[in-house]
């Protein structure tokens, strides 16, 4: 008989990537809600309280609009980094890569911390280096500046930050070093990851949203470089980003 009776074609699909991106987008989802609800259930817990009669008590009430503010201003930046995220991640995302000196975005950002620093009882240390040329996008680079200053001066008690450039044969790099808490070896690899932190409460009682170092790592990315971090419990942490040097 004719061999082609009754023949059957299997198509097979390979799922997987779908679901482990499904699966992604599902967790985001969940933590991106789970990030929200704190702060805005503490706006309406105040907002109710002063409303119901708090107004009148003026000490307690100063006080509870100072909450107020510090939760909207916790809303404010978890957006703002929603939104930077949500930039980068686009597969059309602009790129305007020009010839740059790191060290004037260095030299910016740690200027703009040295209050910060000052404050938490820091000393912020940018090591003297000649001009490193790039191939990158000034105000990415800063971004990815601050975000590491930022979580340095936040997450350090006692000591000091210091901040050192330099290039290889075909790299520019930046280290930003810490003499905090440190962290865990087997914390290191998911240090990258979105709204992964280490020490939650404190985090959180700092202002952190939990994607600055995503952030950093999808900019870094889109440069074609790479970003590291060696650290050990108790003496600190350094964090290490890479980007093609100008030719």
């Amino acid at each position: 008989g004719d061999r082609g009776e009754g023949a059957v074609l299997l198509v097979l699909h390979d799922m997987s990537e779908v679901e482990a991106a499904h699966r992604v987008r599902q967790d985001f989802v969940a933590n991106v809600s789970h990030e929200l609800r704190t702060p805005l259930t503490s706006l309406r817990g105040y907002a109710e309280t002063l409303l119901d009669g708090a107004l009148e008590d003026r000490e307690h009430a100063t006080q509870f609009v100072q909450i107020i503010r510090a939760q909207a201003e916790r809303l404010q930046a978890l957006v703002d980094d929603l939104l930077s995220l949500a930039e980068l991640e686009r597969p059309d995302a602009e790129f305007q890569a020009t010839r740059y000196d790191l060290h004037i975005a260095v030299e910016r950002q740690v200027a703009a911390f040295a209050d910060a620093a000052r404050r938490a009882h820091l000393s912020l240390v940018f090591e003297p280096s000649a001009p490193v040329w790039v191939l990158a996008e000034g105000p990415r680079l800063e971004q990815v500046v601050a975000n590491l200053l930022d979580n340095a001066i936040k997450y350090t008690e006692a000591g000091v930050v210091t901040v050192r450039i330099g290039e290889d044969a075909t790299m520019g790099w930046c280290e930003v070093s810490d003499t905090g808490p440190g962290i865990d070896a087997e914390e290191l690899p998911r240090v990258f990851e979105r709204f992964y932190r280490i020490d939650k409460a404190r985090s959180r009682e700092k202002g952190g949203t939990g994607l600055g170092l995503s952030i950093v790592k999808h900019i870094v990315g889109l440069h074609g470089g790479e970003v590291s971090v060696r650290s050990e419990p108790g003496v600190g942490s350094t964090f290490r980003f890479e980007v093609p040097r100008a030719r």
